[in-house]
């Protein structure tokens, strides 16, 4: 046996005992529970203990010794211990770094002290006498402790010490804390510890879990850290474990929610990602799901994570280039042709590759690679909601959006080719663009009455109304974006394409009492909120171009 596993051997049977004989002490493996093993005993478990059994457990109870209540002093004694047991460490460490069993007692009782420190954990407003003692500093200095198993206990430790829920009892210690740990960049001496860990041992699995829970703790408490989190090295990680070539598992799964969580809310990191052919490791990851479905409910999960990670991607126009270039447009076309679980969150990040001004290059394409084959049968009938992605309503915004975007994008023969669809089978699709008009505007004019009651209860409260704002974007939520999309399709094909087009649309009008009215004073209202903040100009142009369709409709 190596001195590794004889130290392994060790700390292990001295922690296990140590957590056993402090109830105060917490201890707990998220990796457990992902891989099922949780469930396994669980069930393992006998339905009902006897009565000797039940005796003998209450005499235990009786007989546990009580522990003395964390204060202020109780907390300053055991830091101080702490410090006193690293610094042994370090010092045998260095006097015998040849001989381990001269320096094993003093690691067993450093890894004795972190378990004791878990009970820091239940007292959240004492957080700040880690700050001021400097324990945050040593903690972070034993994560590149020689002996994993040490690193790995002060992962464990800190994973409970940021433990949201733990971190929501006091503010104060929360962001005590957590500001000394971003201050002292515990992200990148995290990762550093990651590099090193070997998941094909349970322990050291578990150890790289509890280090993606800290991350999702600390970016949960403070999501500007995000950014800085990604430049430290976090981004490559999570790019390499997901492409890493080992089975799925409860890792992978956590490390794609991480990405995914990192990307959502931060423009920098969408562009960090490109600069790290992120793309083409998505891509590459989803291509696993255009034949094939998720073997289970986590798989499904993980694949999901991607395609919202690529859908935040796809904001930055840069990257879309990339999705171009790496045939992303293929394989989600390829999605929707197979059927599979994939397919409606294809149609999603379809939808953010060809929305806007900078979506023009996949828009023309999308035609090219024969595209309109497949979006049409989705227009026509709206998917049903899988196991996981987008609802039902979502996705014929979805659709209805990327339909739109052709119509804004796509020029010249690939323009063409788009009108002629609505010609096709005596204007079925004219037929059912009428019937998505008339059921958005039905659930327009629903929230529009909601609203009014709203604004006269208010009224007679004699409150003021002052966010429109609000109301409006409750309106988009309700369904009028999608009925804003369908009727600027309708005013573009009625423009551009065959007079037998507009014909069909005033006769579907005339029969169902429509109003052109109606359609004109939504379409204004579009273009009145248009908006562009980055090119003035391009949305000005955008209103005129809209407002020039509701002249000639």
């Amino acid at each position: 046996m190596d001195v590794g596993e004889l130290l392994s051997k060790a700390l292990s049977h001295k922690a296990d005992k140590s957590s056993s004989n402090n109830p105060s002490i917490k201890r707990k493996s998220d990796a457990a529970y992902e891989n099922g093993d949780y469930d396994k005993r669980r069930r393992e478990e006998p339905k009902g203990i006897t009565d000797e059994e039940r005796e003998k457990i209450l005499e235990m109870l009786d007989n546990e010794p009580e522990t003395e209540a964390l204060d202020e002093t109780n907390l300053k004694k055991m830091l101080l211990n702490f410090e006193k047991r690293v610094y042994k460490n370090q010092e045998q460490r260095i006097k015998y770094p040849d001989l381990p069993e001269k320096f094993m007692d003093s690691e067993i009782e450093v890894n004795e002290i972190i378990q004791q420190m878990h009970v820091i954990a239940t007292a959240p407003d004492l957080y700040h006498i880690l700050v001021d003692l400097n324990t945050v500093q040593s903690l972070l200095q034993l994560l590149a402790h020689e002996n994993t198993d040490v690193s790995i206990a002060v992962v464990d430790l800190i994973q409970e010490l940021t433990d949201v829920d733990t971190l929501n009892e006091s503010e104060e210690g929360a962001t005590a804390v957590v500001d000394s740990l971003l201050e002292k960049q515990v992200v990148a001496i995290l990762v550093q510890n990651l590099e090193r860990l070997d998941e094909n041992n349970k322990e050291e699995a578990d150890g790289v879990h509890n280090t993606l829970s800290i991350i999702e703790n600390v970016t949960e408490f403070r999501p500007e850290c995000c950014t800085e989190a990604a430049q430290q090295g976090l981004m490559v990680w999570l790019l390499k474990r997901i492409k890493a070539k080992m089975p799925f598992d409860a890792n992978k799964l956590y490390a794609s929610e991480i990405l995914a969580i990192i990307l959502q809310n931060s423009d920098e990191n969408r562009l960090l990602i490109g600069e790290y052919d992120g793309i083409d490791v998505l891509l590459q990851q989803l291509a696993s799901y255009k034949r094939n479905d998720p073997s289970n409910k986590e798989e499904l999960e993980y694949m999901e994570n991607l395609f919202d990670a690529m859908c935040s991607c796809l904001m930055r126009t840069e990257n879309r280039a990339k999705f171009l270039r790496g045939e992303g447009l293929q394989l989600m076309n390829l999605m929707l042709r197979e059927k599979k679980l994939s397919r409606n969150s294809a149609i999603k990040v379809l939808n953010h590759a060809m929305s806007g001004a900078e979506g023009a290059d996949n828009s023309q394409k999308f035609v090219d690679i024969l595209g309109l084959r497949t979006i049409f049968p989705l227009f026509m009938k709206t998917p049903k909601q899988a196991k996981a992605g987008p609802s039902s309503e979502e996705l014929e915004e979805h659709i209805t959006s990327i339909v739109a975007s052709m119509m804004k994008n796509c020029q010249a023969t690939q323009r063409q080719r788009l009108v002629n669809k609505y010609t096709e089978n005596d204007h079925e699709k004219v037929e059912r663009l009428l019937e998505l008009h008339f059921k958005y505007l039905d659930k327009v004019r629903t929230v529009d009455d909601q609203i009014e009651r709203e604004k006269q209860r208010m009224k007679n409260r004699g409150e003021e109304i002052e966010d429109d704002d609000e109301f409006y974007i409750r309106r988009l939520e309700a369904g009028l974006f999608t009925l804003q999309l369908v009727d600027y399709i309708m005013l573009e094909i009625c423009a551009t394409g065959p007079s037998s087009v507009k014909q069909r649309v005033m006769q579907i009008l005339n029969m169902r009492g429509g109003s052109i009215k109606s359609i004109r004073s939504i379409m204004r209202e579009y273009a009145g909120n248009i908006g562009d903040a980055k090119d003035p100009e391009a949305k000005e142009q955008e209103q005129e171009r809209i407002l020039q369709l509701v002249d000639k409709f």
